[in-house]
């Protein structure tokens, strides 16, 4: 049975299953338009997620040959991976912010093995163990590319533009830039009166860059061929002030549940992050690796249980924390330490 809410005014959320994923589902958002629905987001491409999908629209009354378009928050597979089955079964649009185009683009045009090239090489230089590079050596010498999502995601064919309304008949969906999570992530802002009153500026599509209960992913923007020093946490703290400013009624976020008091929900993510970066100050009395930091750092369980792949994303994250740090003067790497080291000033 699909699992769909009505959040009125033309607004429907579909839950869409993510394969052997903690998060468990996507929340997929239709908005009616004058000229067809319109998908925020289309969740991970597996046949089960399909199906829920399409059962999802039947549910409320829309074949899927119907969607007039899809809108992407960002790039990540949970989010785009059914974007181009969509637009085959449609002849749908698809959205998303140019940065995020372009790390889809990327991935399409790279060589078999190129990301676990790069993935083994960037972790060998932030002190990952010999243990730890092994498998992804491994995976690379016999070819094993098939686990890595998002190698052929679909190609939008429009931009989301920061600032502007979206080209949506009788409806004012205008694009806030909220980068941070990813490099393009984007969330929509749904201009119109709430259908239930509630107090605000309208509802907010907000994709991951604000959930009800969880603090996204904030890990370093990967690109092989760009050396710019980015600070992606930064980029999120900032973003999340402009959230909180909208003053919107509602979030629709894309995991979890709908919720409200947006600015609320901004200073808890904001006070989270500040205690985060204080308590990293002091595991950094003396020099360590982002692969020691990350060992050390707080998680949702013991380091010797977090799995292999989320050992990646965790380091990533610890990376991103460090960039603020050393942006913000807290922090410095030691001139010439190899793996390099960091430690507080």
């Amino acid at each position: 049975m699909p699992q769909v809410t009505e959040h009125g005014g033309g607004v429907w959320s579909l839950r869409v299953p993510i394969p052997d994923n903690p998060l468990g589902h996507t929340l997929v958002h239709v908005l009616d338009t004058g000229r067809g629905p319109v998908l925020v987001d289309t969740g991970w491409d597996d046949p089960a997620s399909w199906t829920a999908l399409t059962e999802g629209l039947a549910a409320v009354g829309i074949p899927v040959a119907e969607v007039h378009g899809v809108v992407i928050t960002h790039h990540h597979p949970d989010h785009h991976g059914l974007s181009g089955q969509v637009r085959e079964a449609s002849g749908a649009w698809i959205a998303m912010h140019a940065a995020d185009t372009a790390i889809v683009r990327r991935t399409r045009a790279a060589a078999p093995g190129a990301w676990l090239d790069y993935l083994a090489e960037k972790l060998a230089a932030v002190g990952a163990p010999e243990e730890h590079l092994a498998p992804l050596r491994a995976a690379r010498a016999e070819g094993r590319m098939r686990t890595l999502p998002g190698l052929s995601a679909a190609l939008p064919d429009r931009e989301i533009v920061p600032g502007e309304l979206l080209d949506l008949a009788g409806r004012r969906l205008r694009a806030i830039w909220t980068p941070g999570h990813t490099p393009g992530h984007v969330c929509l802002h749904l201009e119109e009166d709430h259908p239930a009153n509630l107090p605000g500026r309208g509802r907010l599509f907000s994709g991951d860059h604000l959930l009800p209960g969880i603090s996204p992913h904030i890990g370093l923007y990967e690109d092989p061929d760009d050396s710019t020093v980015t600070d992606p946490l930064g980029d999120y703290l900032d973003s999340l002030e402009r959230v909180g400013r909208l003053g919107a009624a509602e979030v629709l976020p894309a995991h979890q549940h709908a919720f409200t008091d947006a600015p609320a929900r901004v200073r808890e993510l904001l006070s989270h992050h500040e205690a985060r970066l204080t308590g990293l100050l002091a595991l950094l009395t003396t020099p360590l690796t982002p692969w020691q930091l990350a060992e050390r750092m707080e998680w949702n369980r013991p380091w010797d249980r977090i799995p292999f792949g989320s050992r990646n994303i965790a380091v990533s994250e610890a990376e991103a924390h460090l960039r603020r740090l050393v942006k913000l003067g807290r922090a410095e790497a030691v001139p010439g330490s190899s793996p390099v080291t960091y430690v507080a000033v």
